[in-house]
């Protein structure tokens, strides 16, 4: 069963966030465009929900945040189901943690799904992923890196992400 999610992600600057928009409409199938509002929950689990122009959607992610892989729980309900699910995740006593506003370009590039983001008050980001099975996590990780490389983006550390992202948690009522 393919519910392993692969993936290698990288910030990068304006200006090779626009270049790399340009290449993959140029070597890649667009897939598409889309605005999208996540919330984190808190707790023991990686939880979300989320609204984008197509649906809603609760998901989980089992591991850590900013793993190479993760196990994900994904269902899809109705676009305007977006409130219903934050009212009943609050009515668990769920807290919201983080509040994610970004703009996203996805791709098809010979079967790896690239997602290039713009997300407000955190950066561009260029995410490329694959669906694999716990057995072939470690080839499609060293497969990803290679495409990486071919694309002249340096590995943003782990570390990095952290602490970006828990500067985001810790401010975003400010910055929201």
């Amino acid at each position: 069963m393919k519910n392993i999610e692969v993936e290698v992600r990288s910030f990068v600057d304006e200006q090779k966030y626009h270049e790399l928009i340009s290449f993959f409409h140029e070597h890649a199938k667009f897939i598409k465009d889309d605005t999208q509002v996540t919330y984190y929950f808190g707790g023991d689990q990686d939880l979300r929900i989320q609204k984008n122009d197509f649906f809603s959607k609760i998901w989980m992610k089992k591991w850590q945040l900013h793993d190479d892989h993760r196990e994900e729980i994904e269902i899809k309900c109705e676009l305007n189901d977006f409130e219903k699910l934050e009212q009943l995740f609050l009515s668990l006593w769920y807290d919201i943690e983080i509040k994610w506003f970004r703009k996203r370009l996805q791709f098809d590039w010979n079967g790896i799904d690239v997602s290039i983001d713009s997300t407000n008050w955190y950066g561009y980001i260029i995410e490329l992923e694959i669906l694999s099975t716990q057995e072939d996590t470690l080839k499609n990780l060293t497969l990803l890196n290679e495409k990486f490389s071919e694309l002249g983006i340096a590995m943003t550390p782990k570390e990095e992400f952290k602490t970006k992202y828990e500067f985001y948690k810790q401010n975003r009522k400010t910055l929201v």
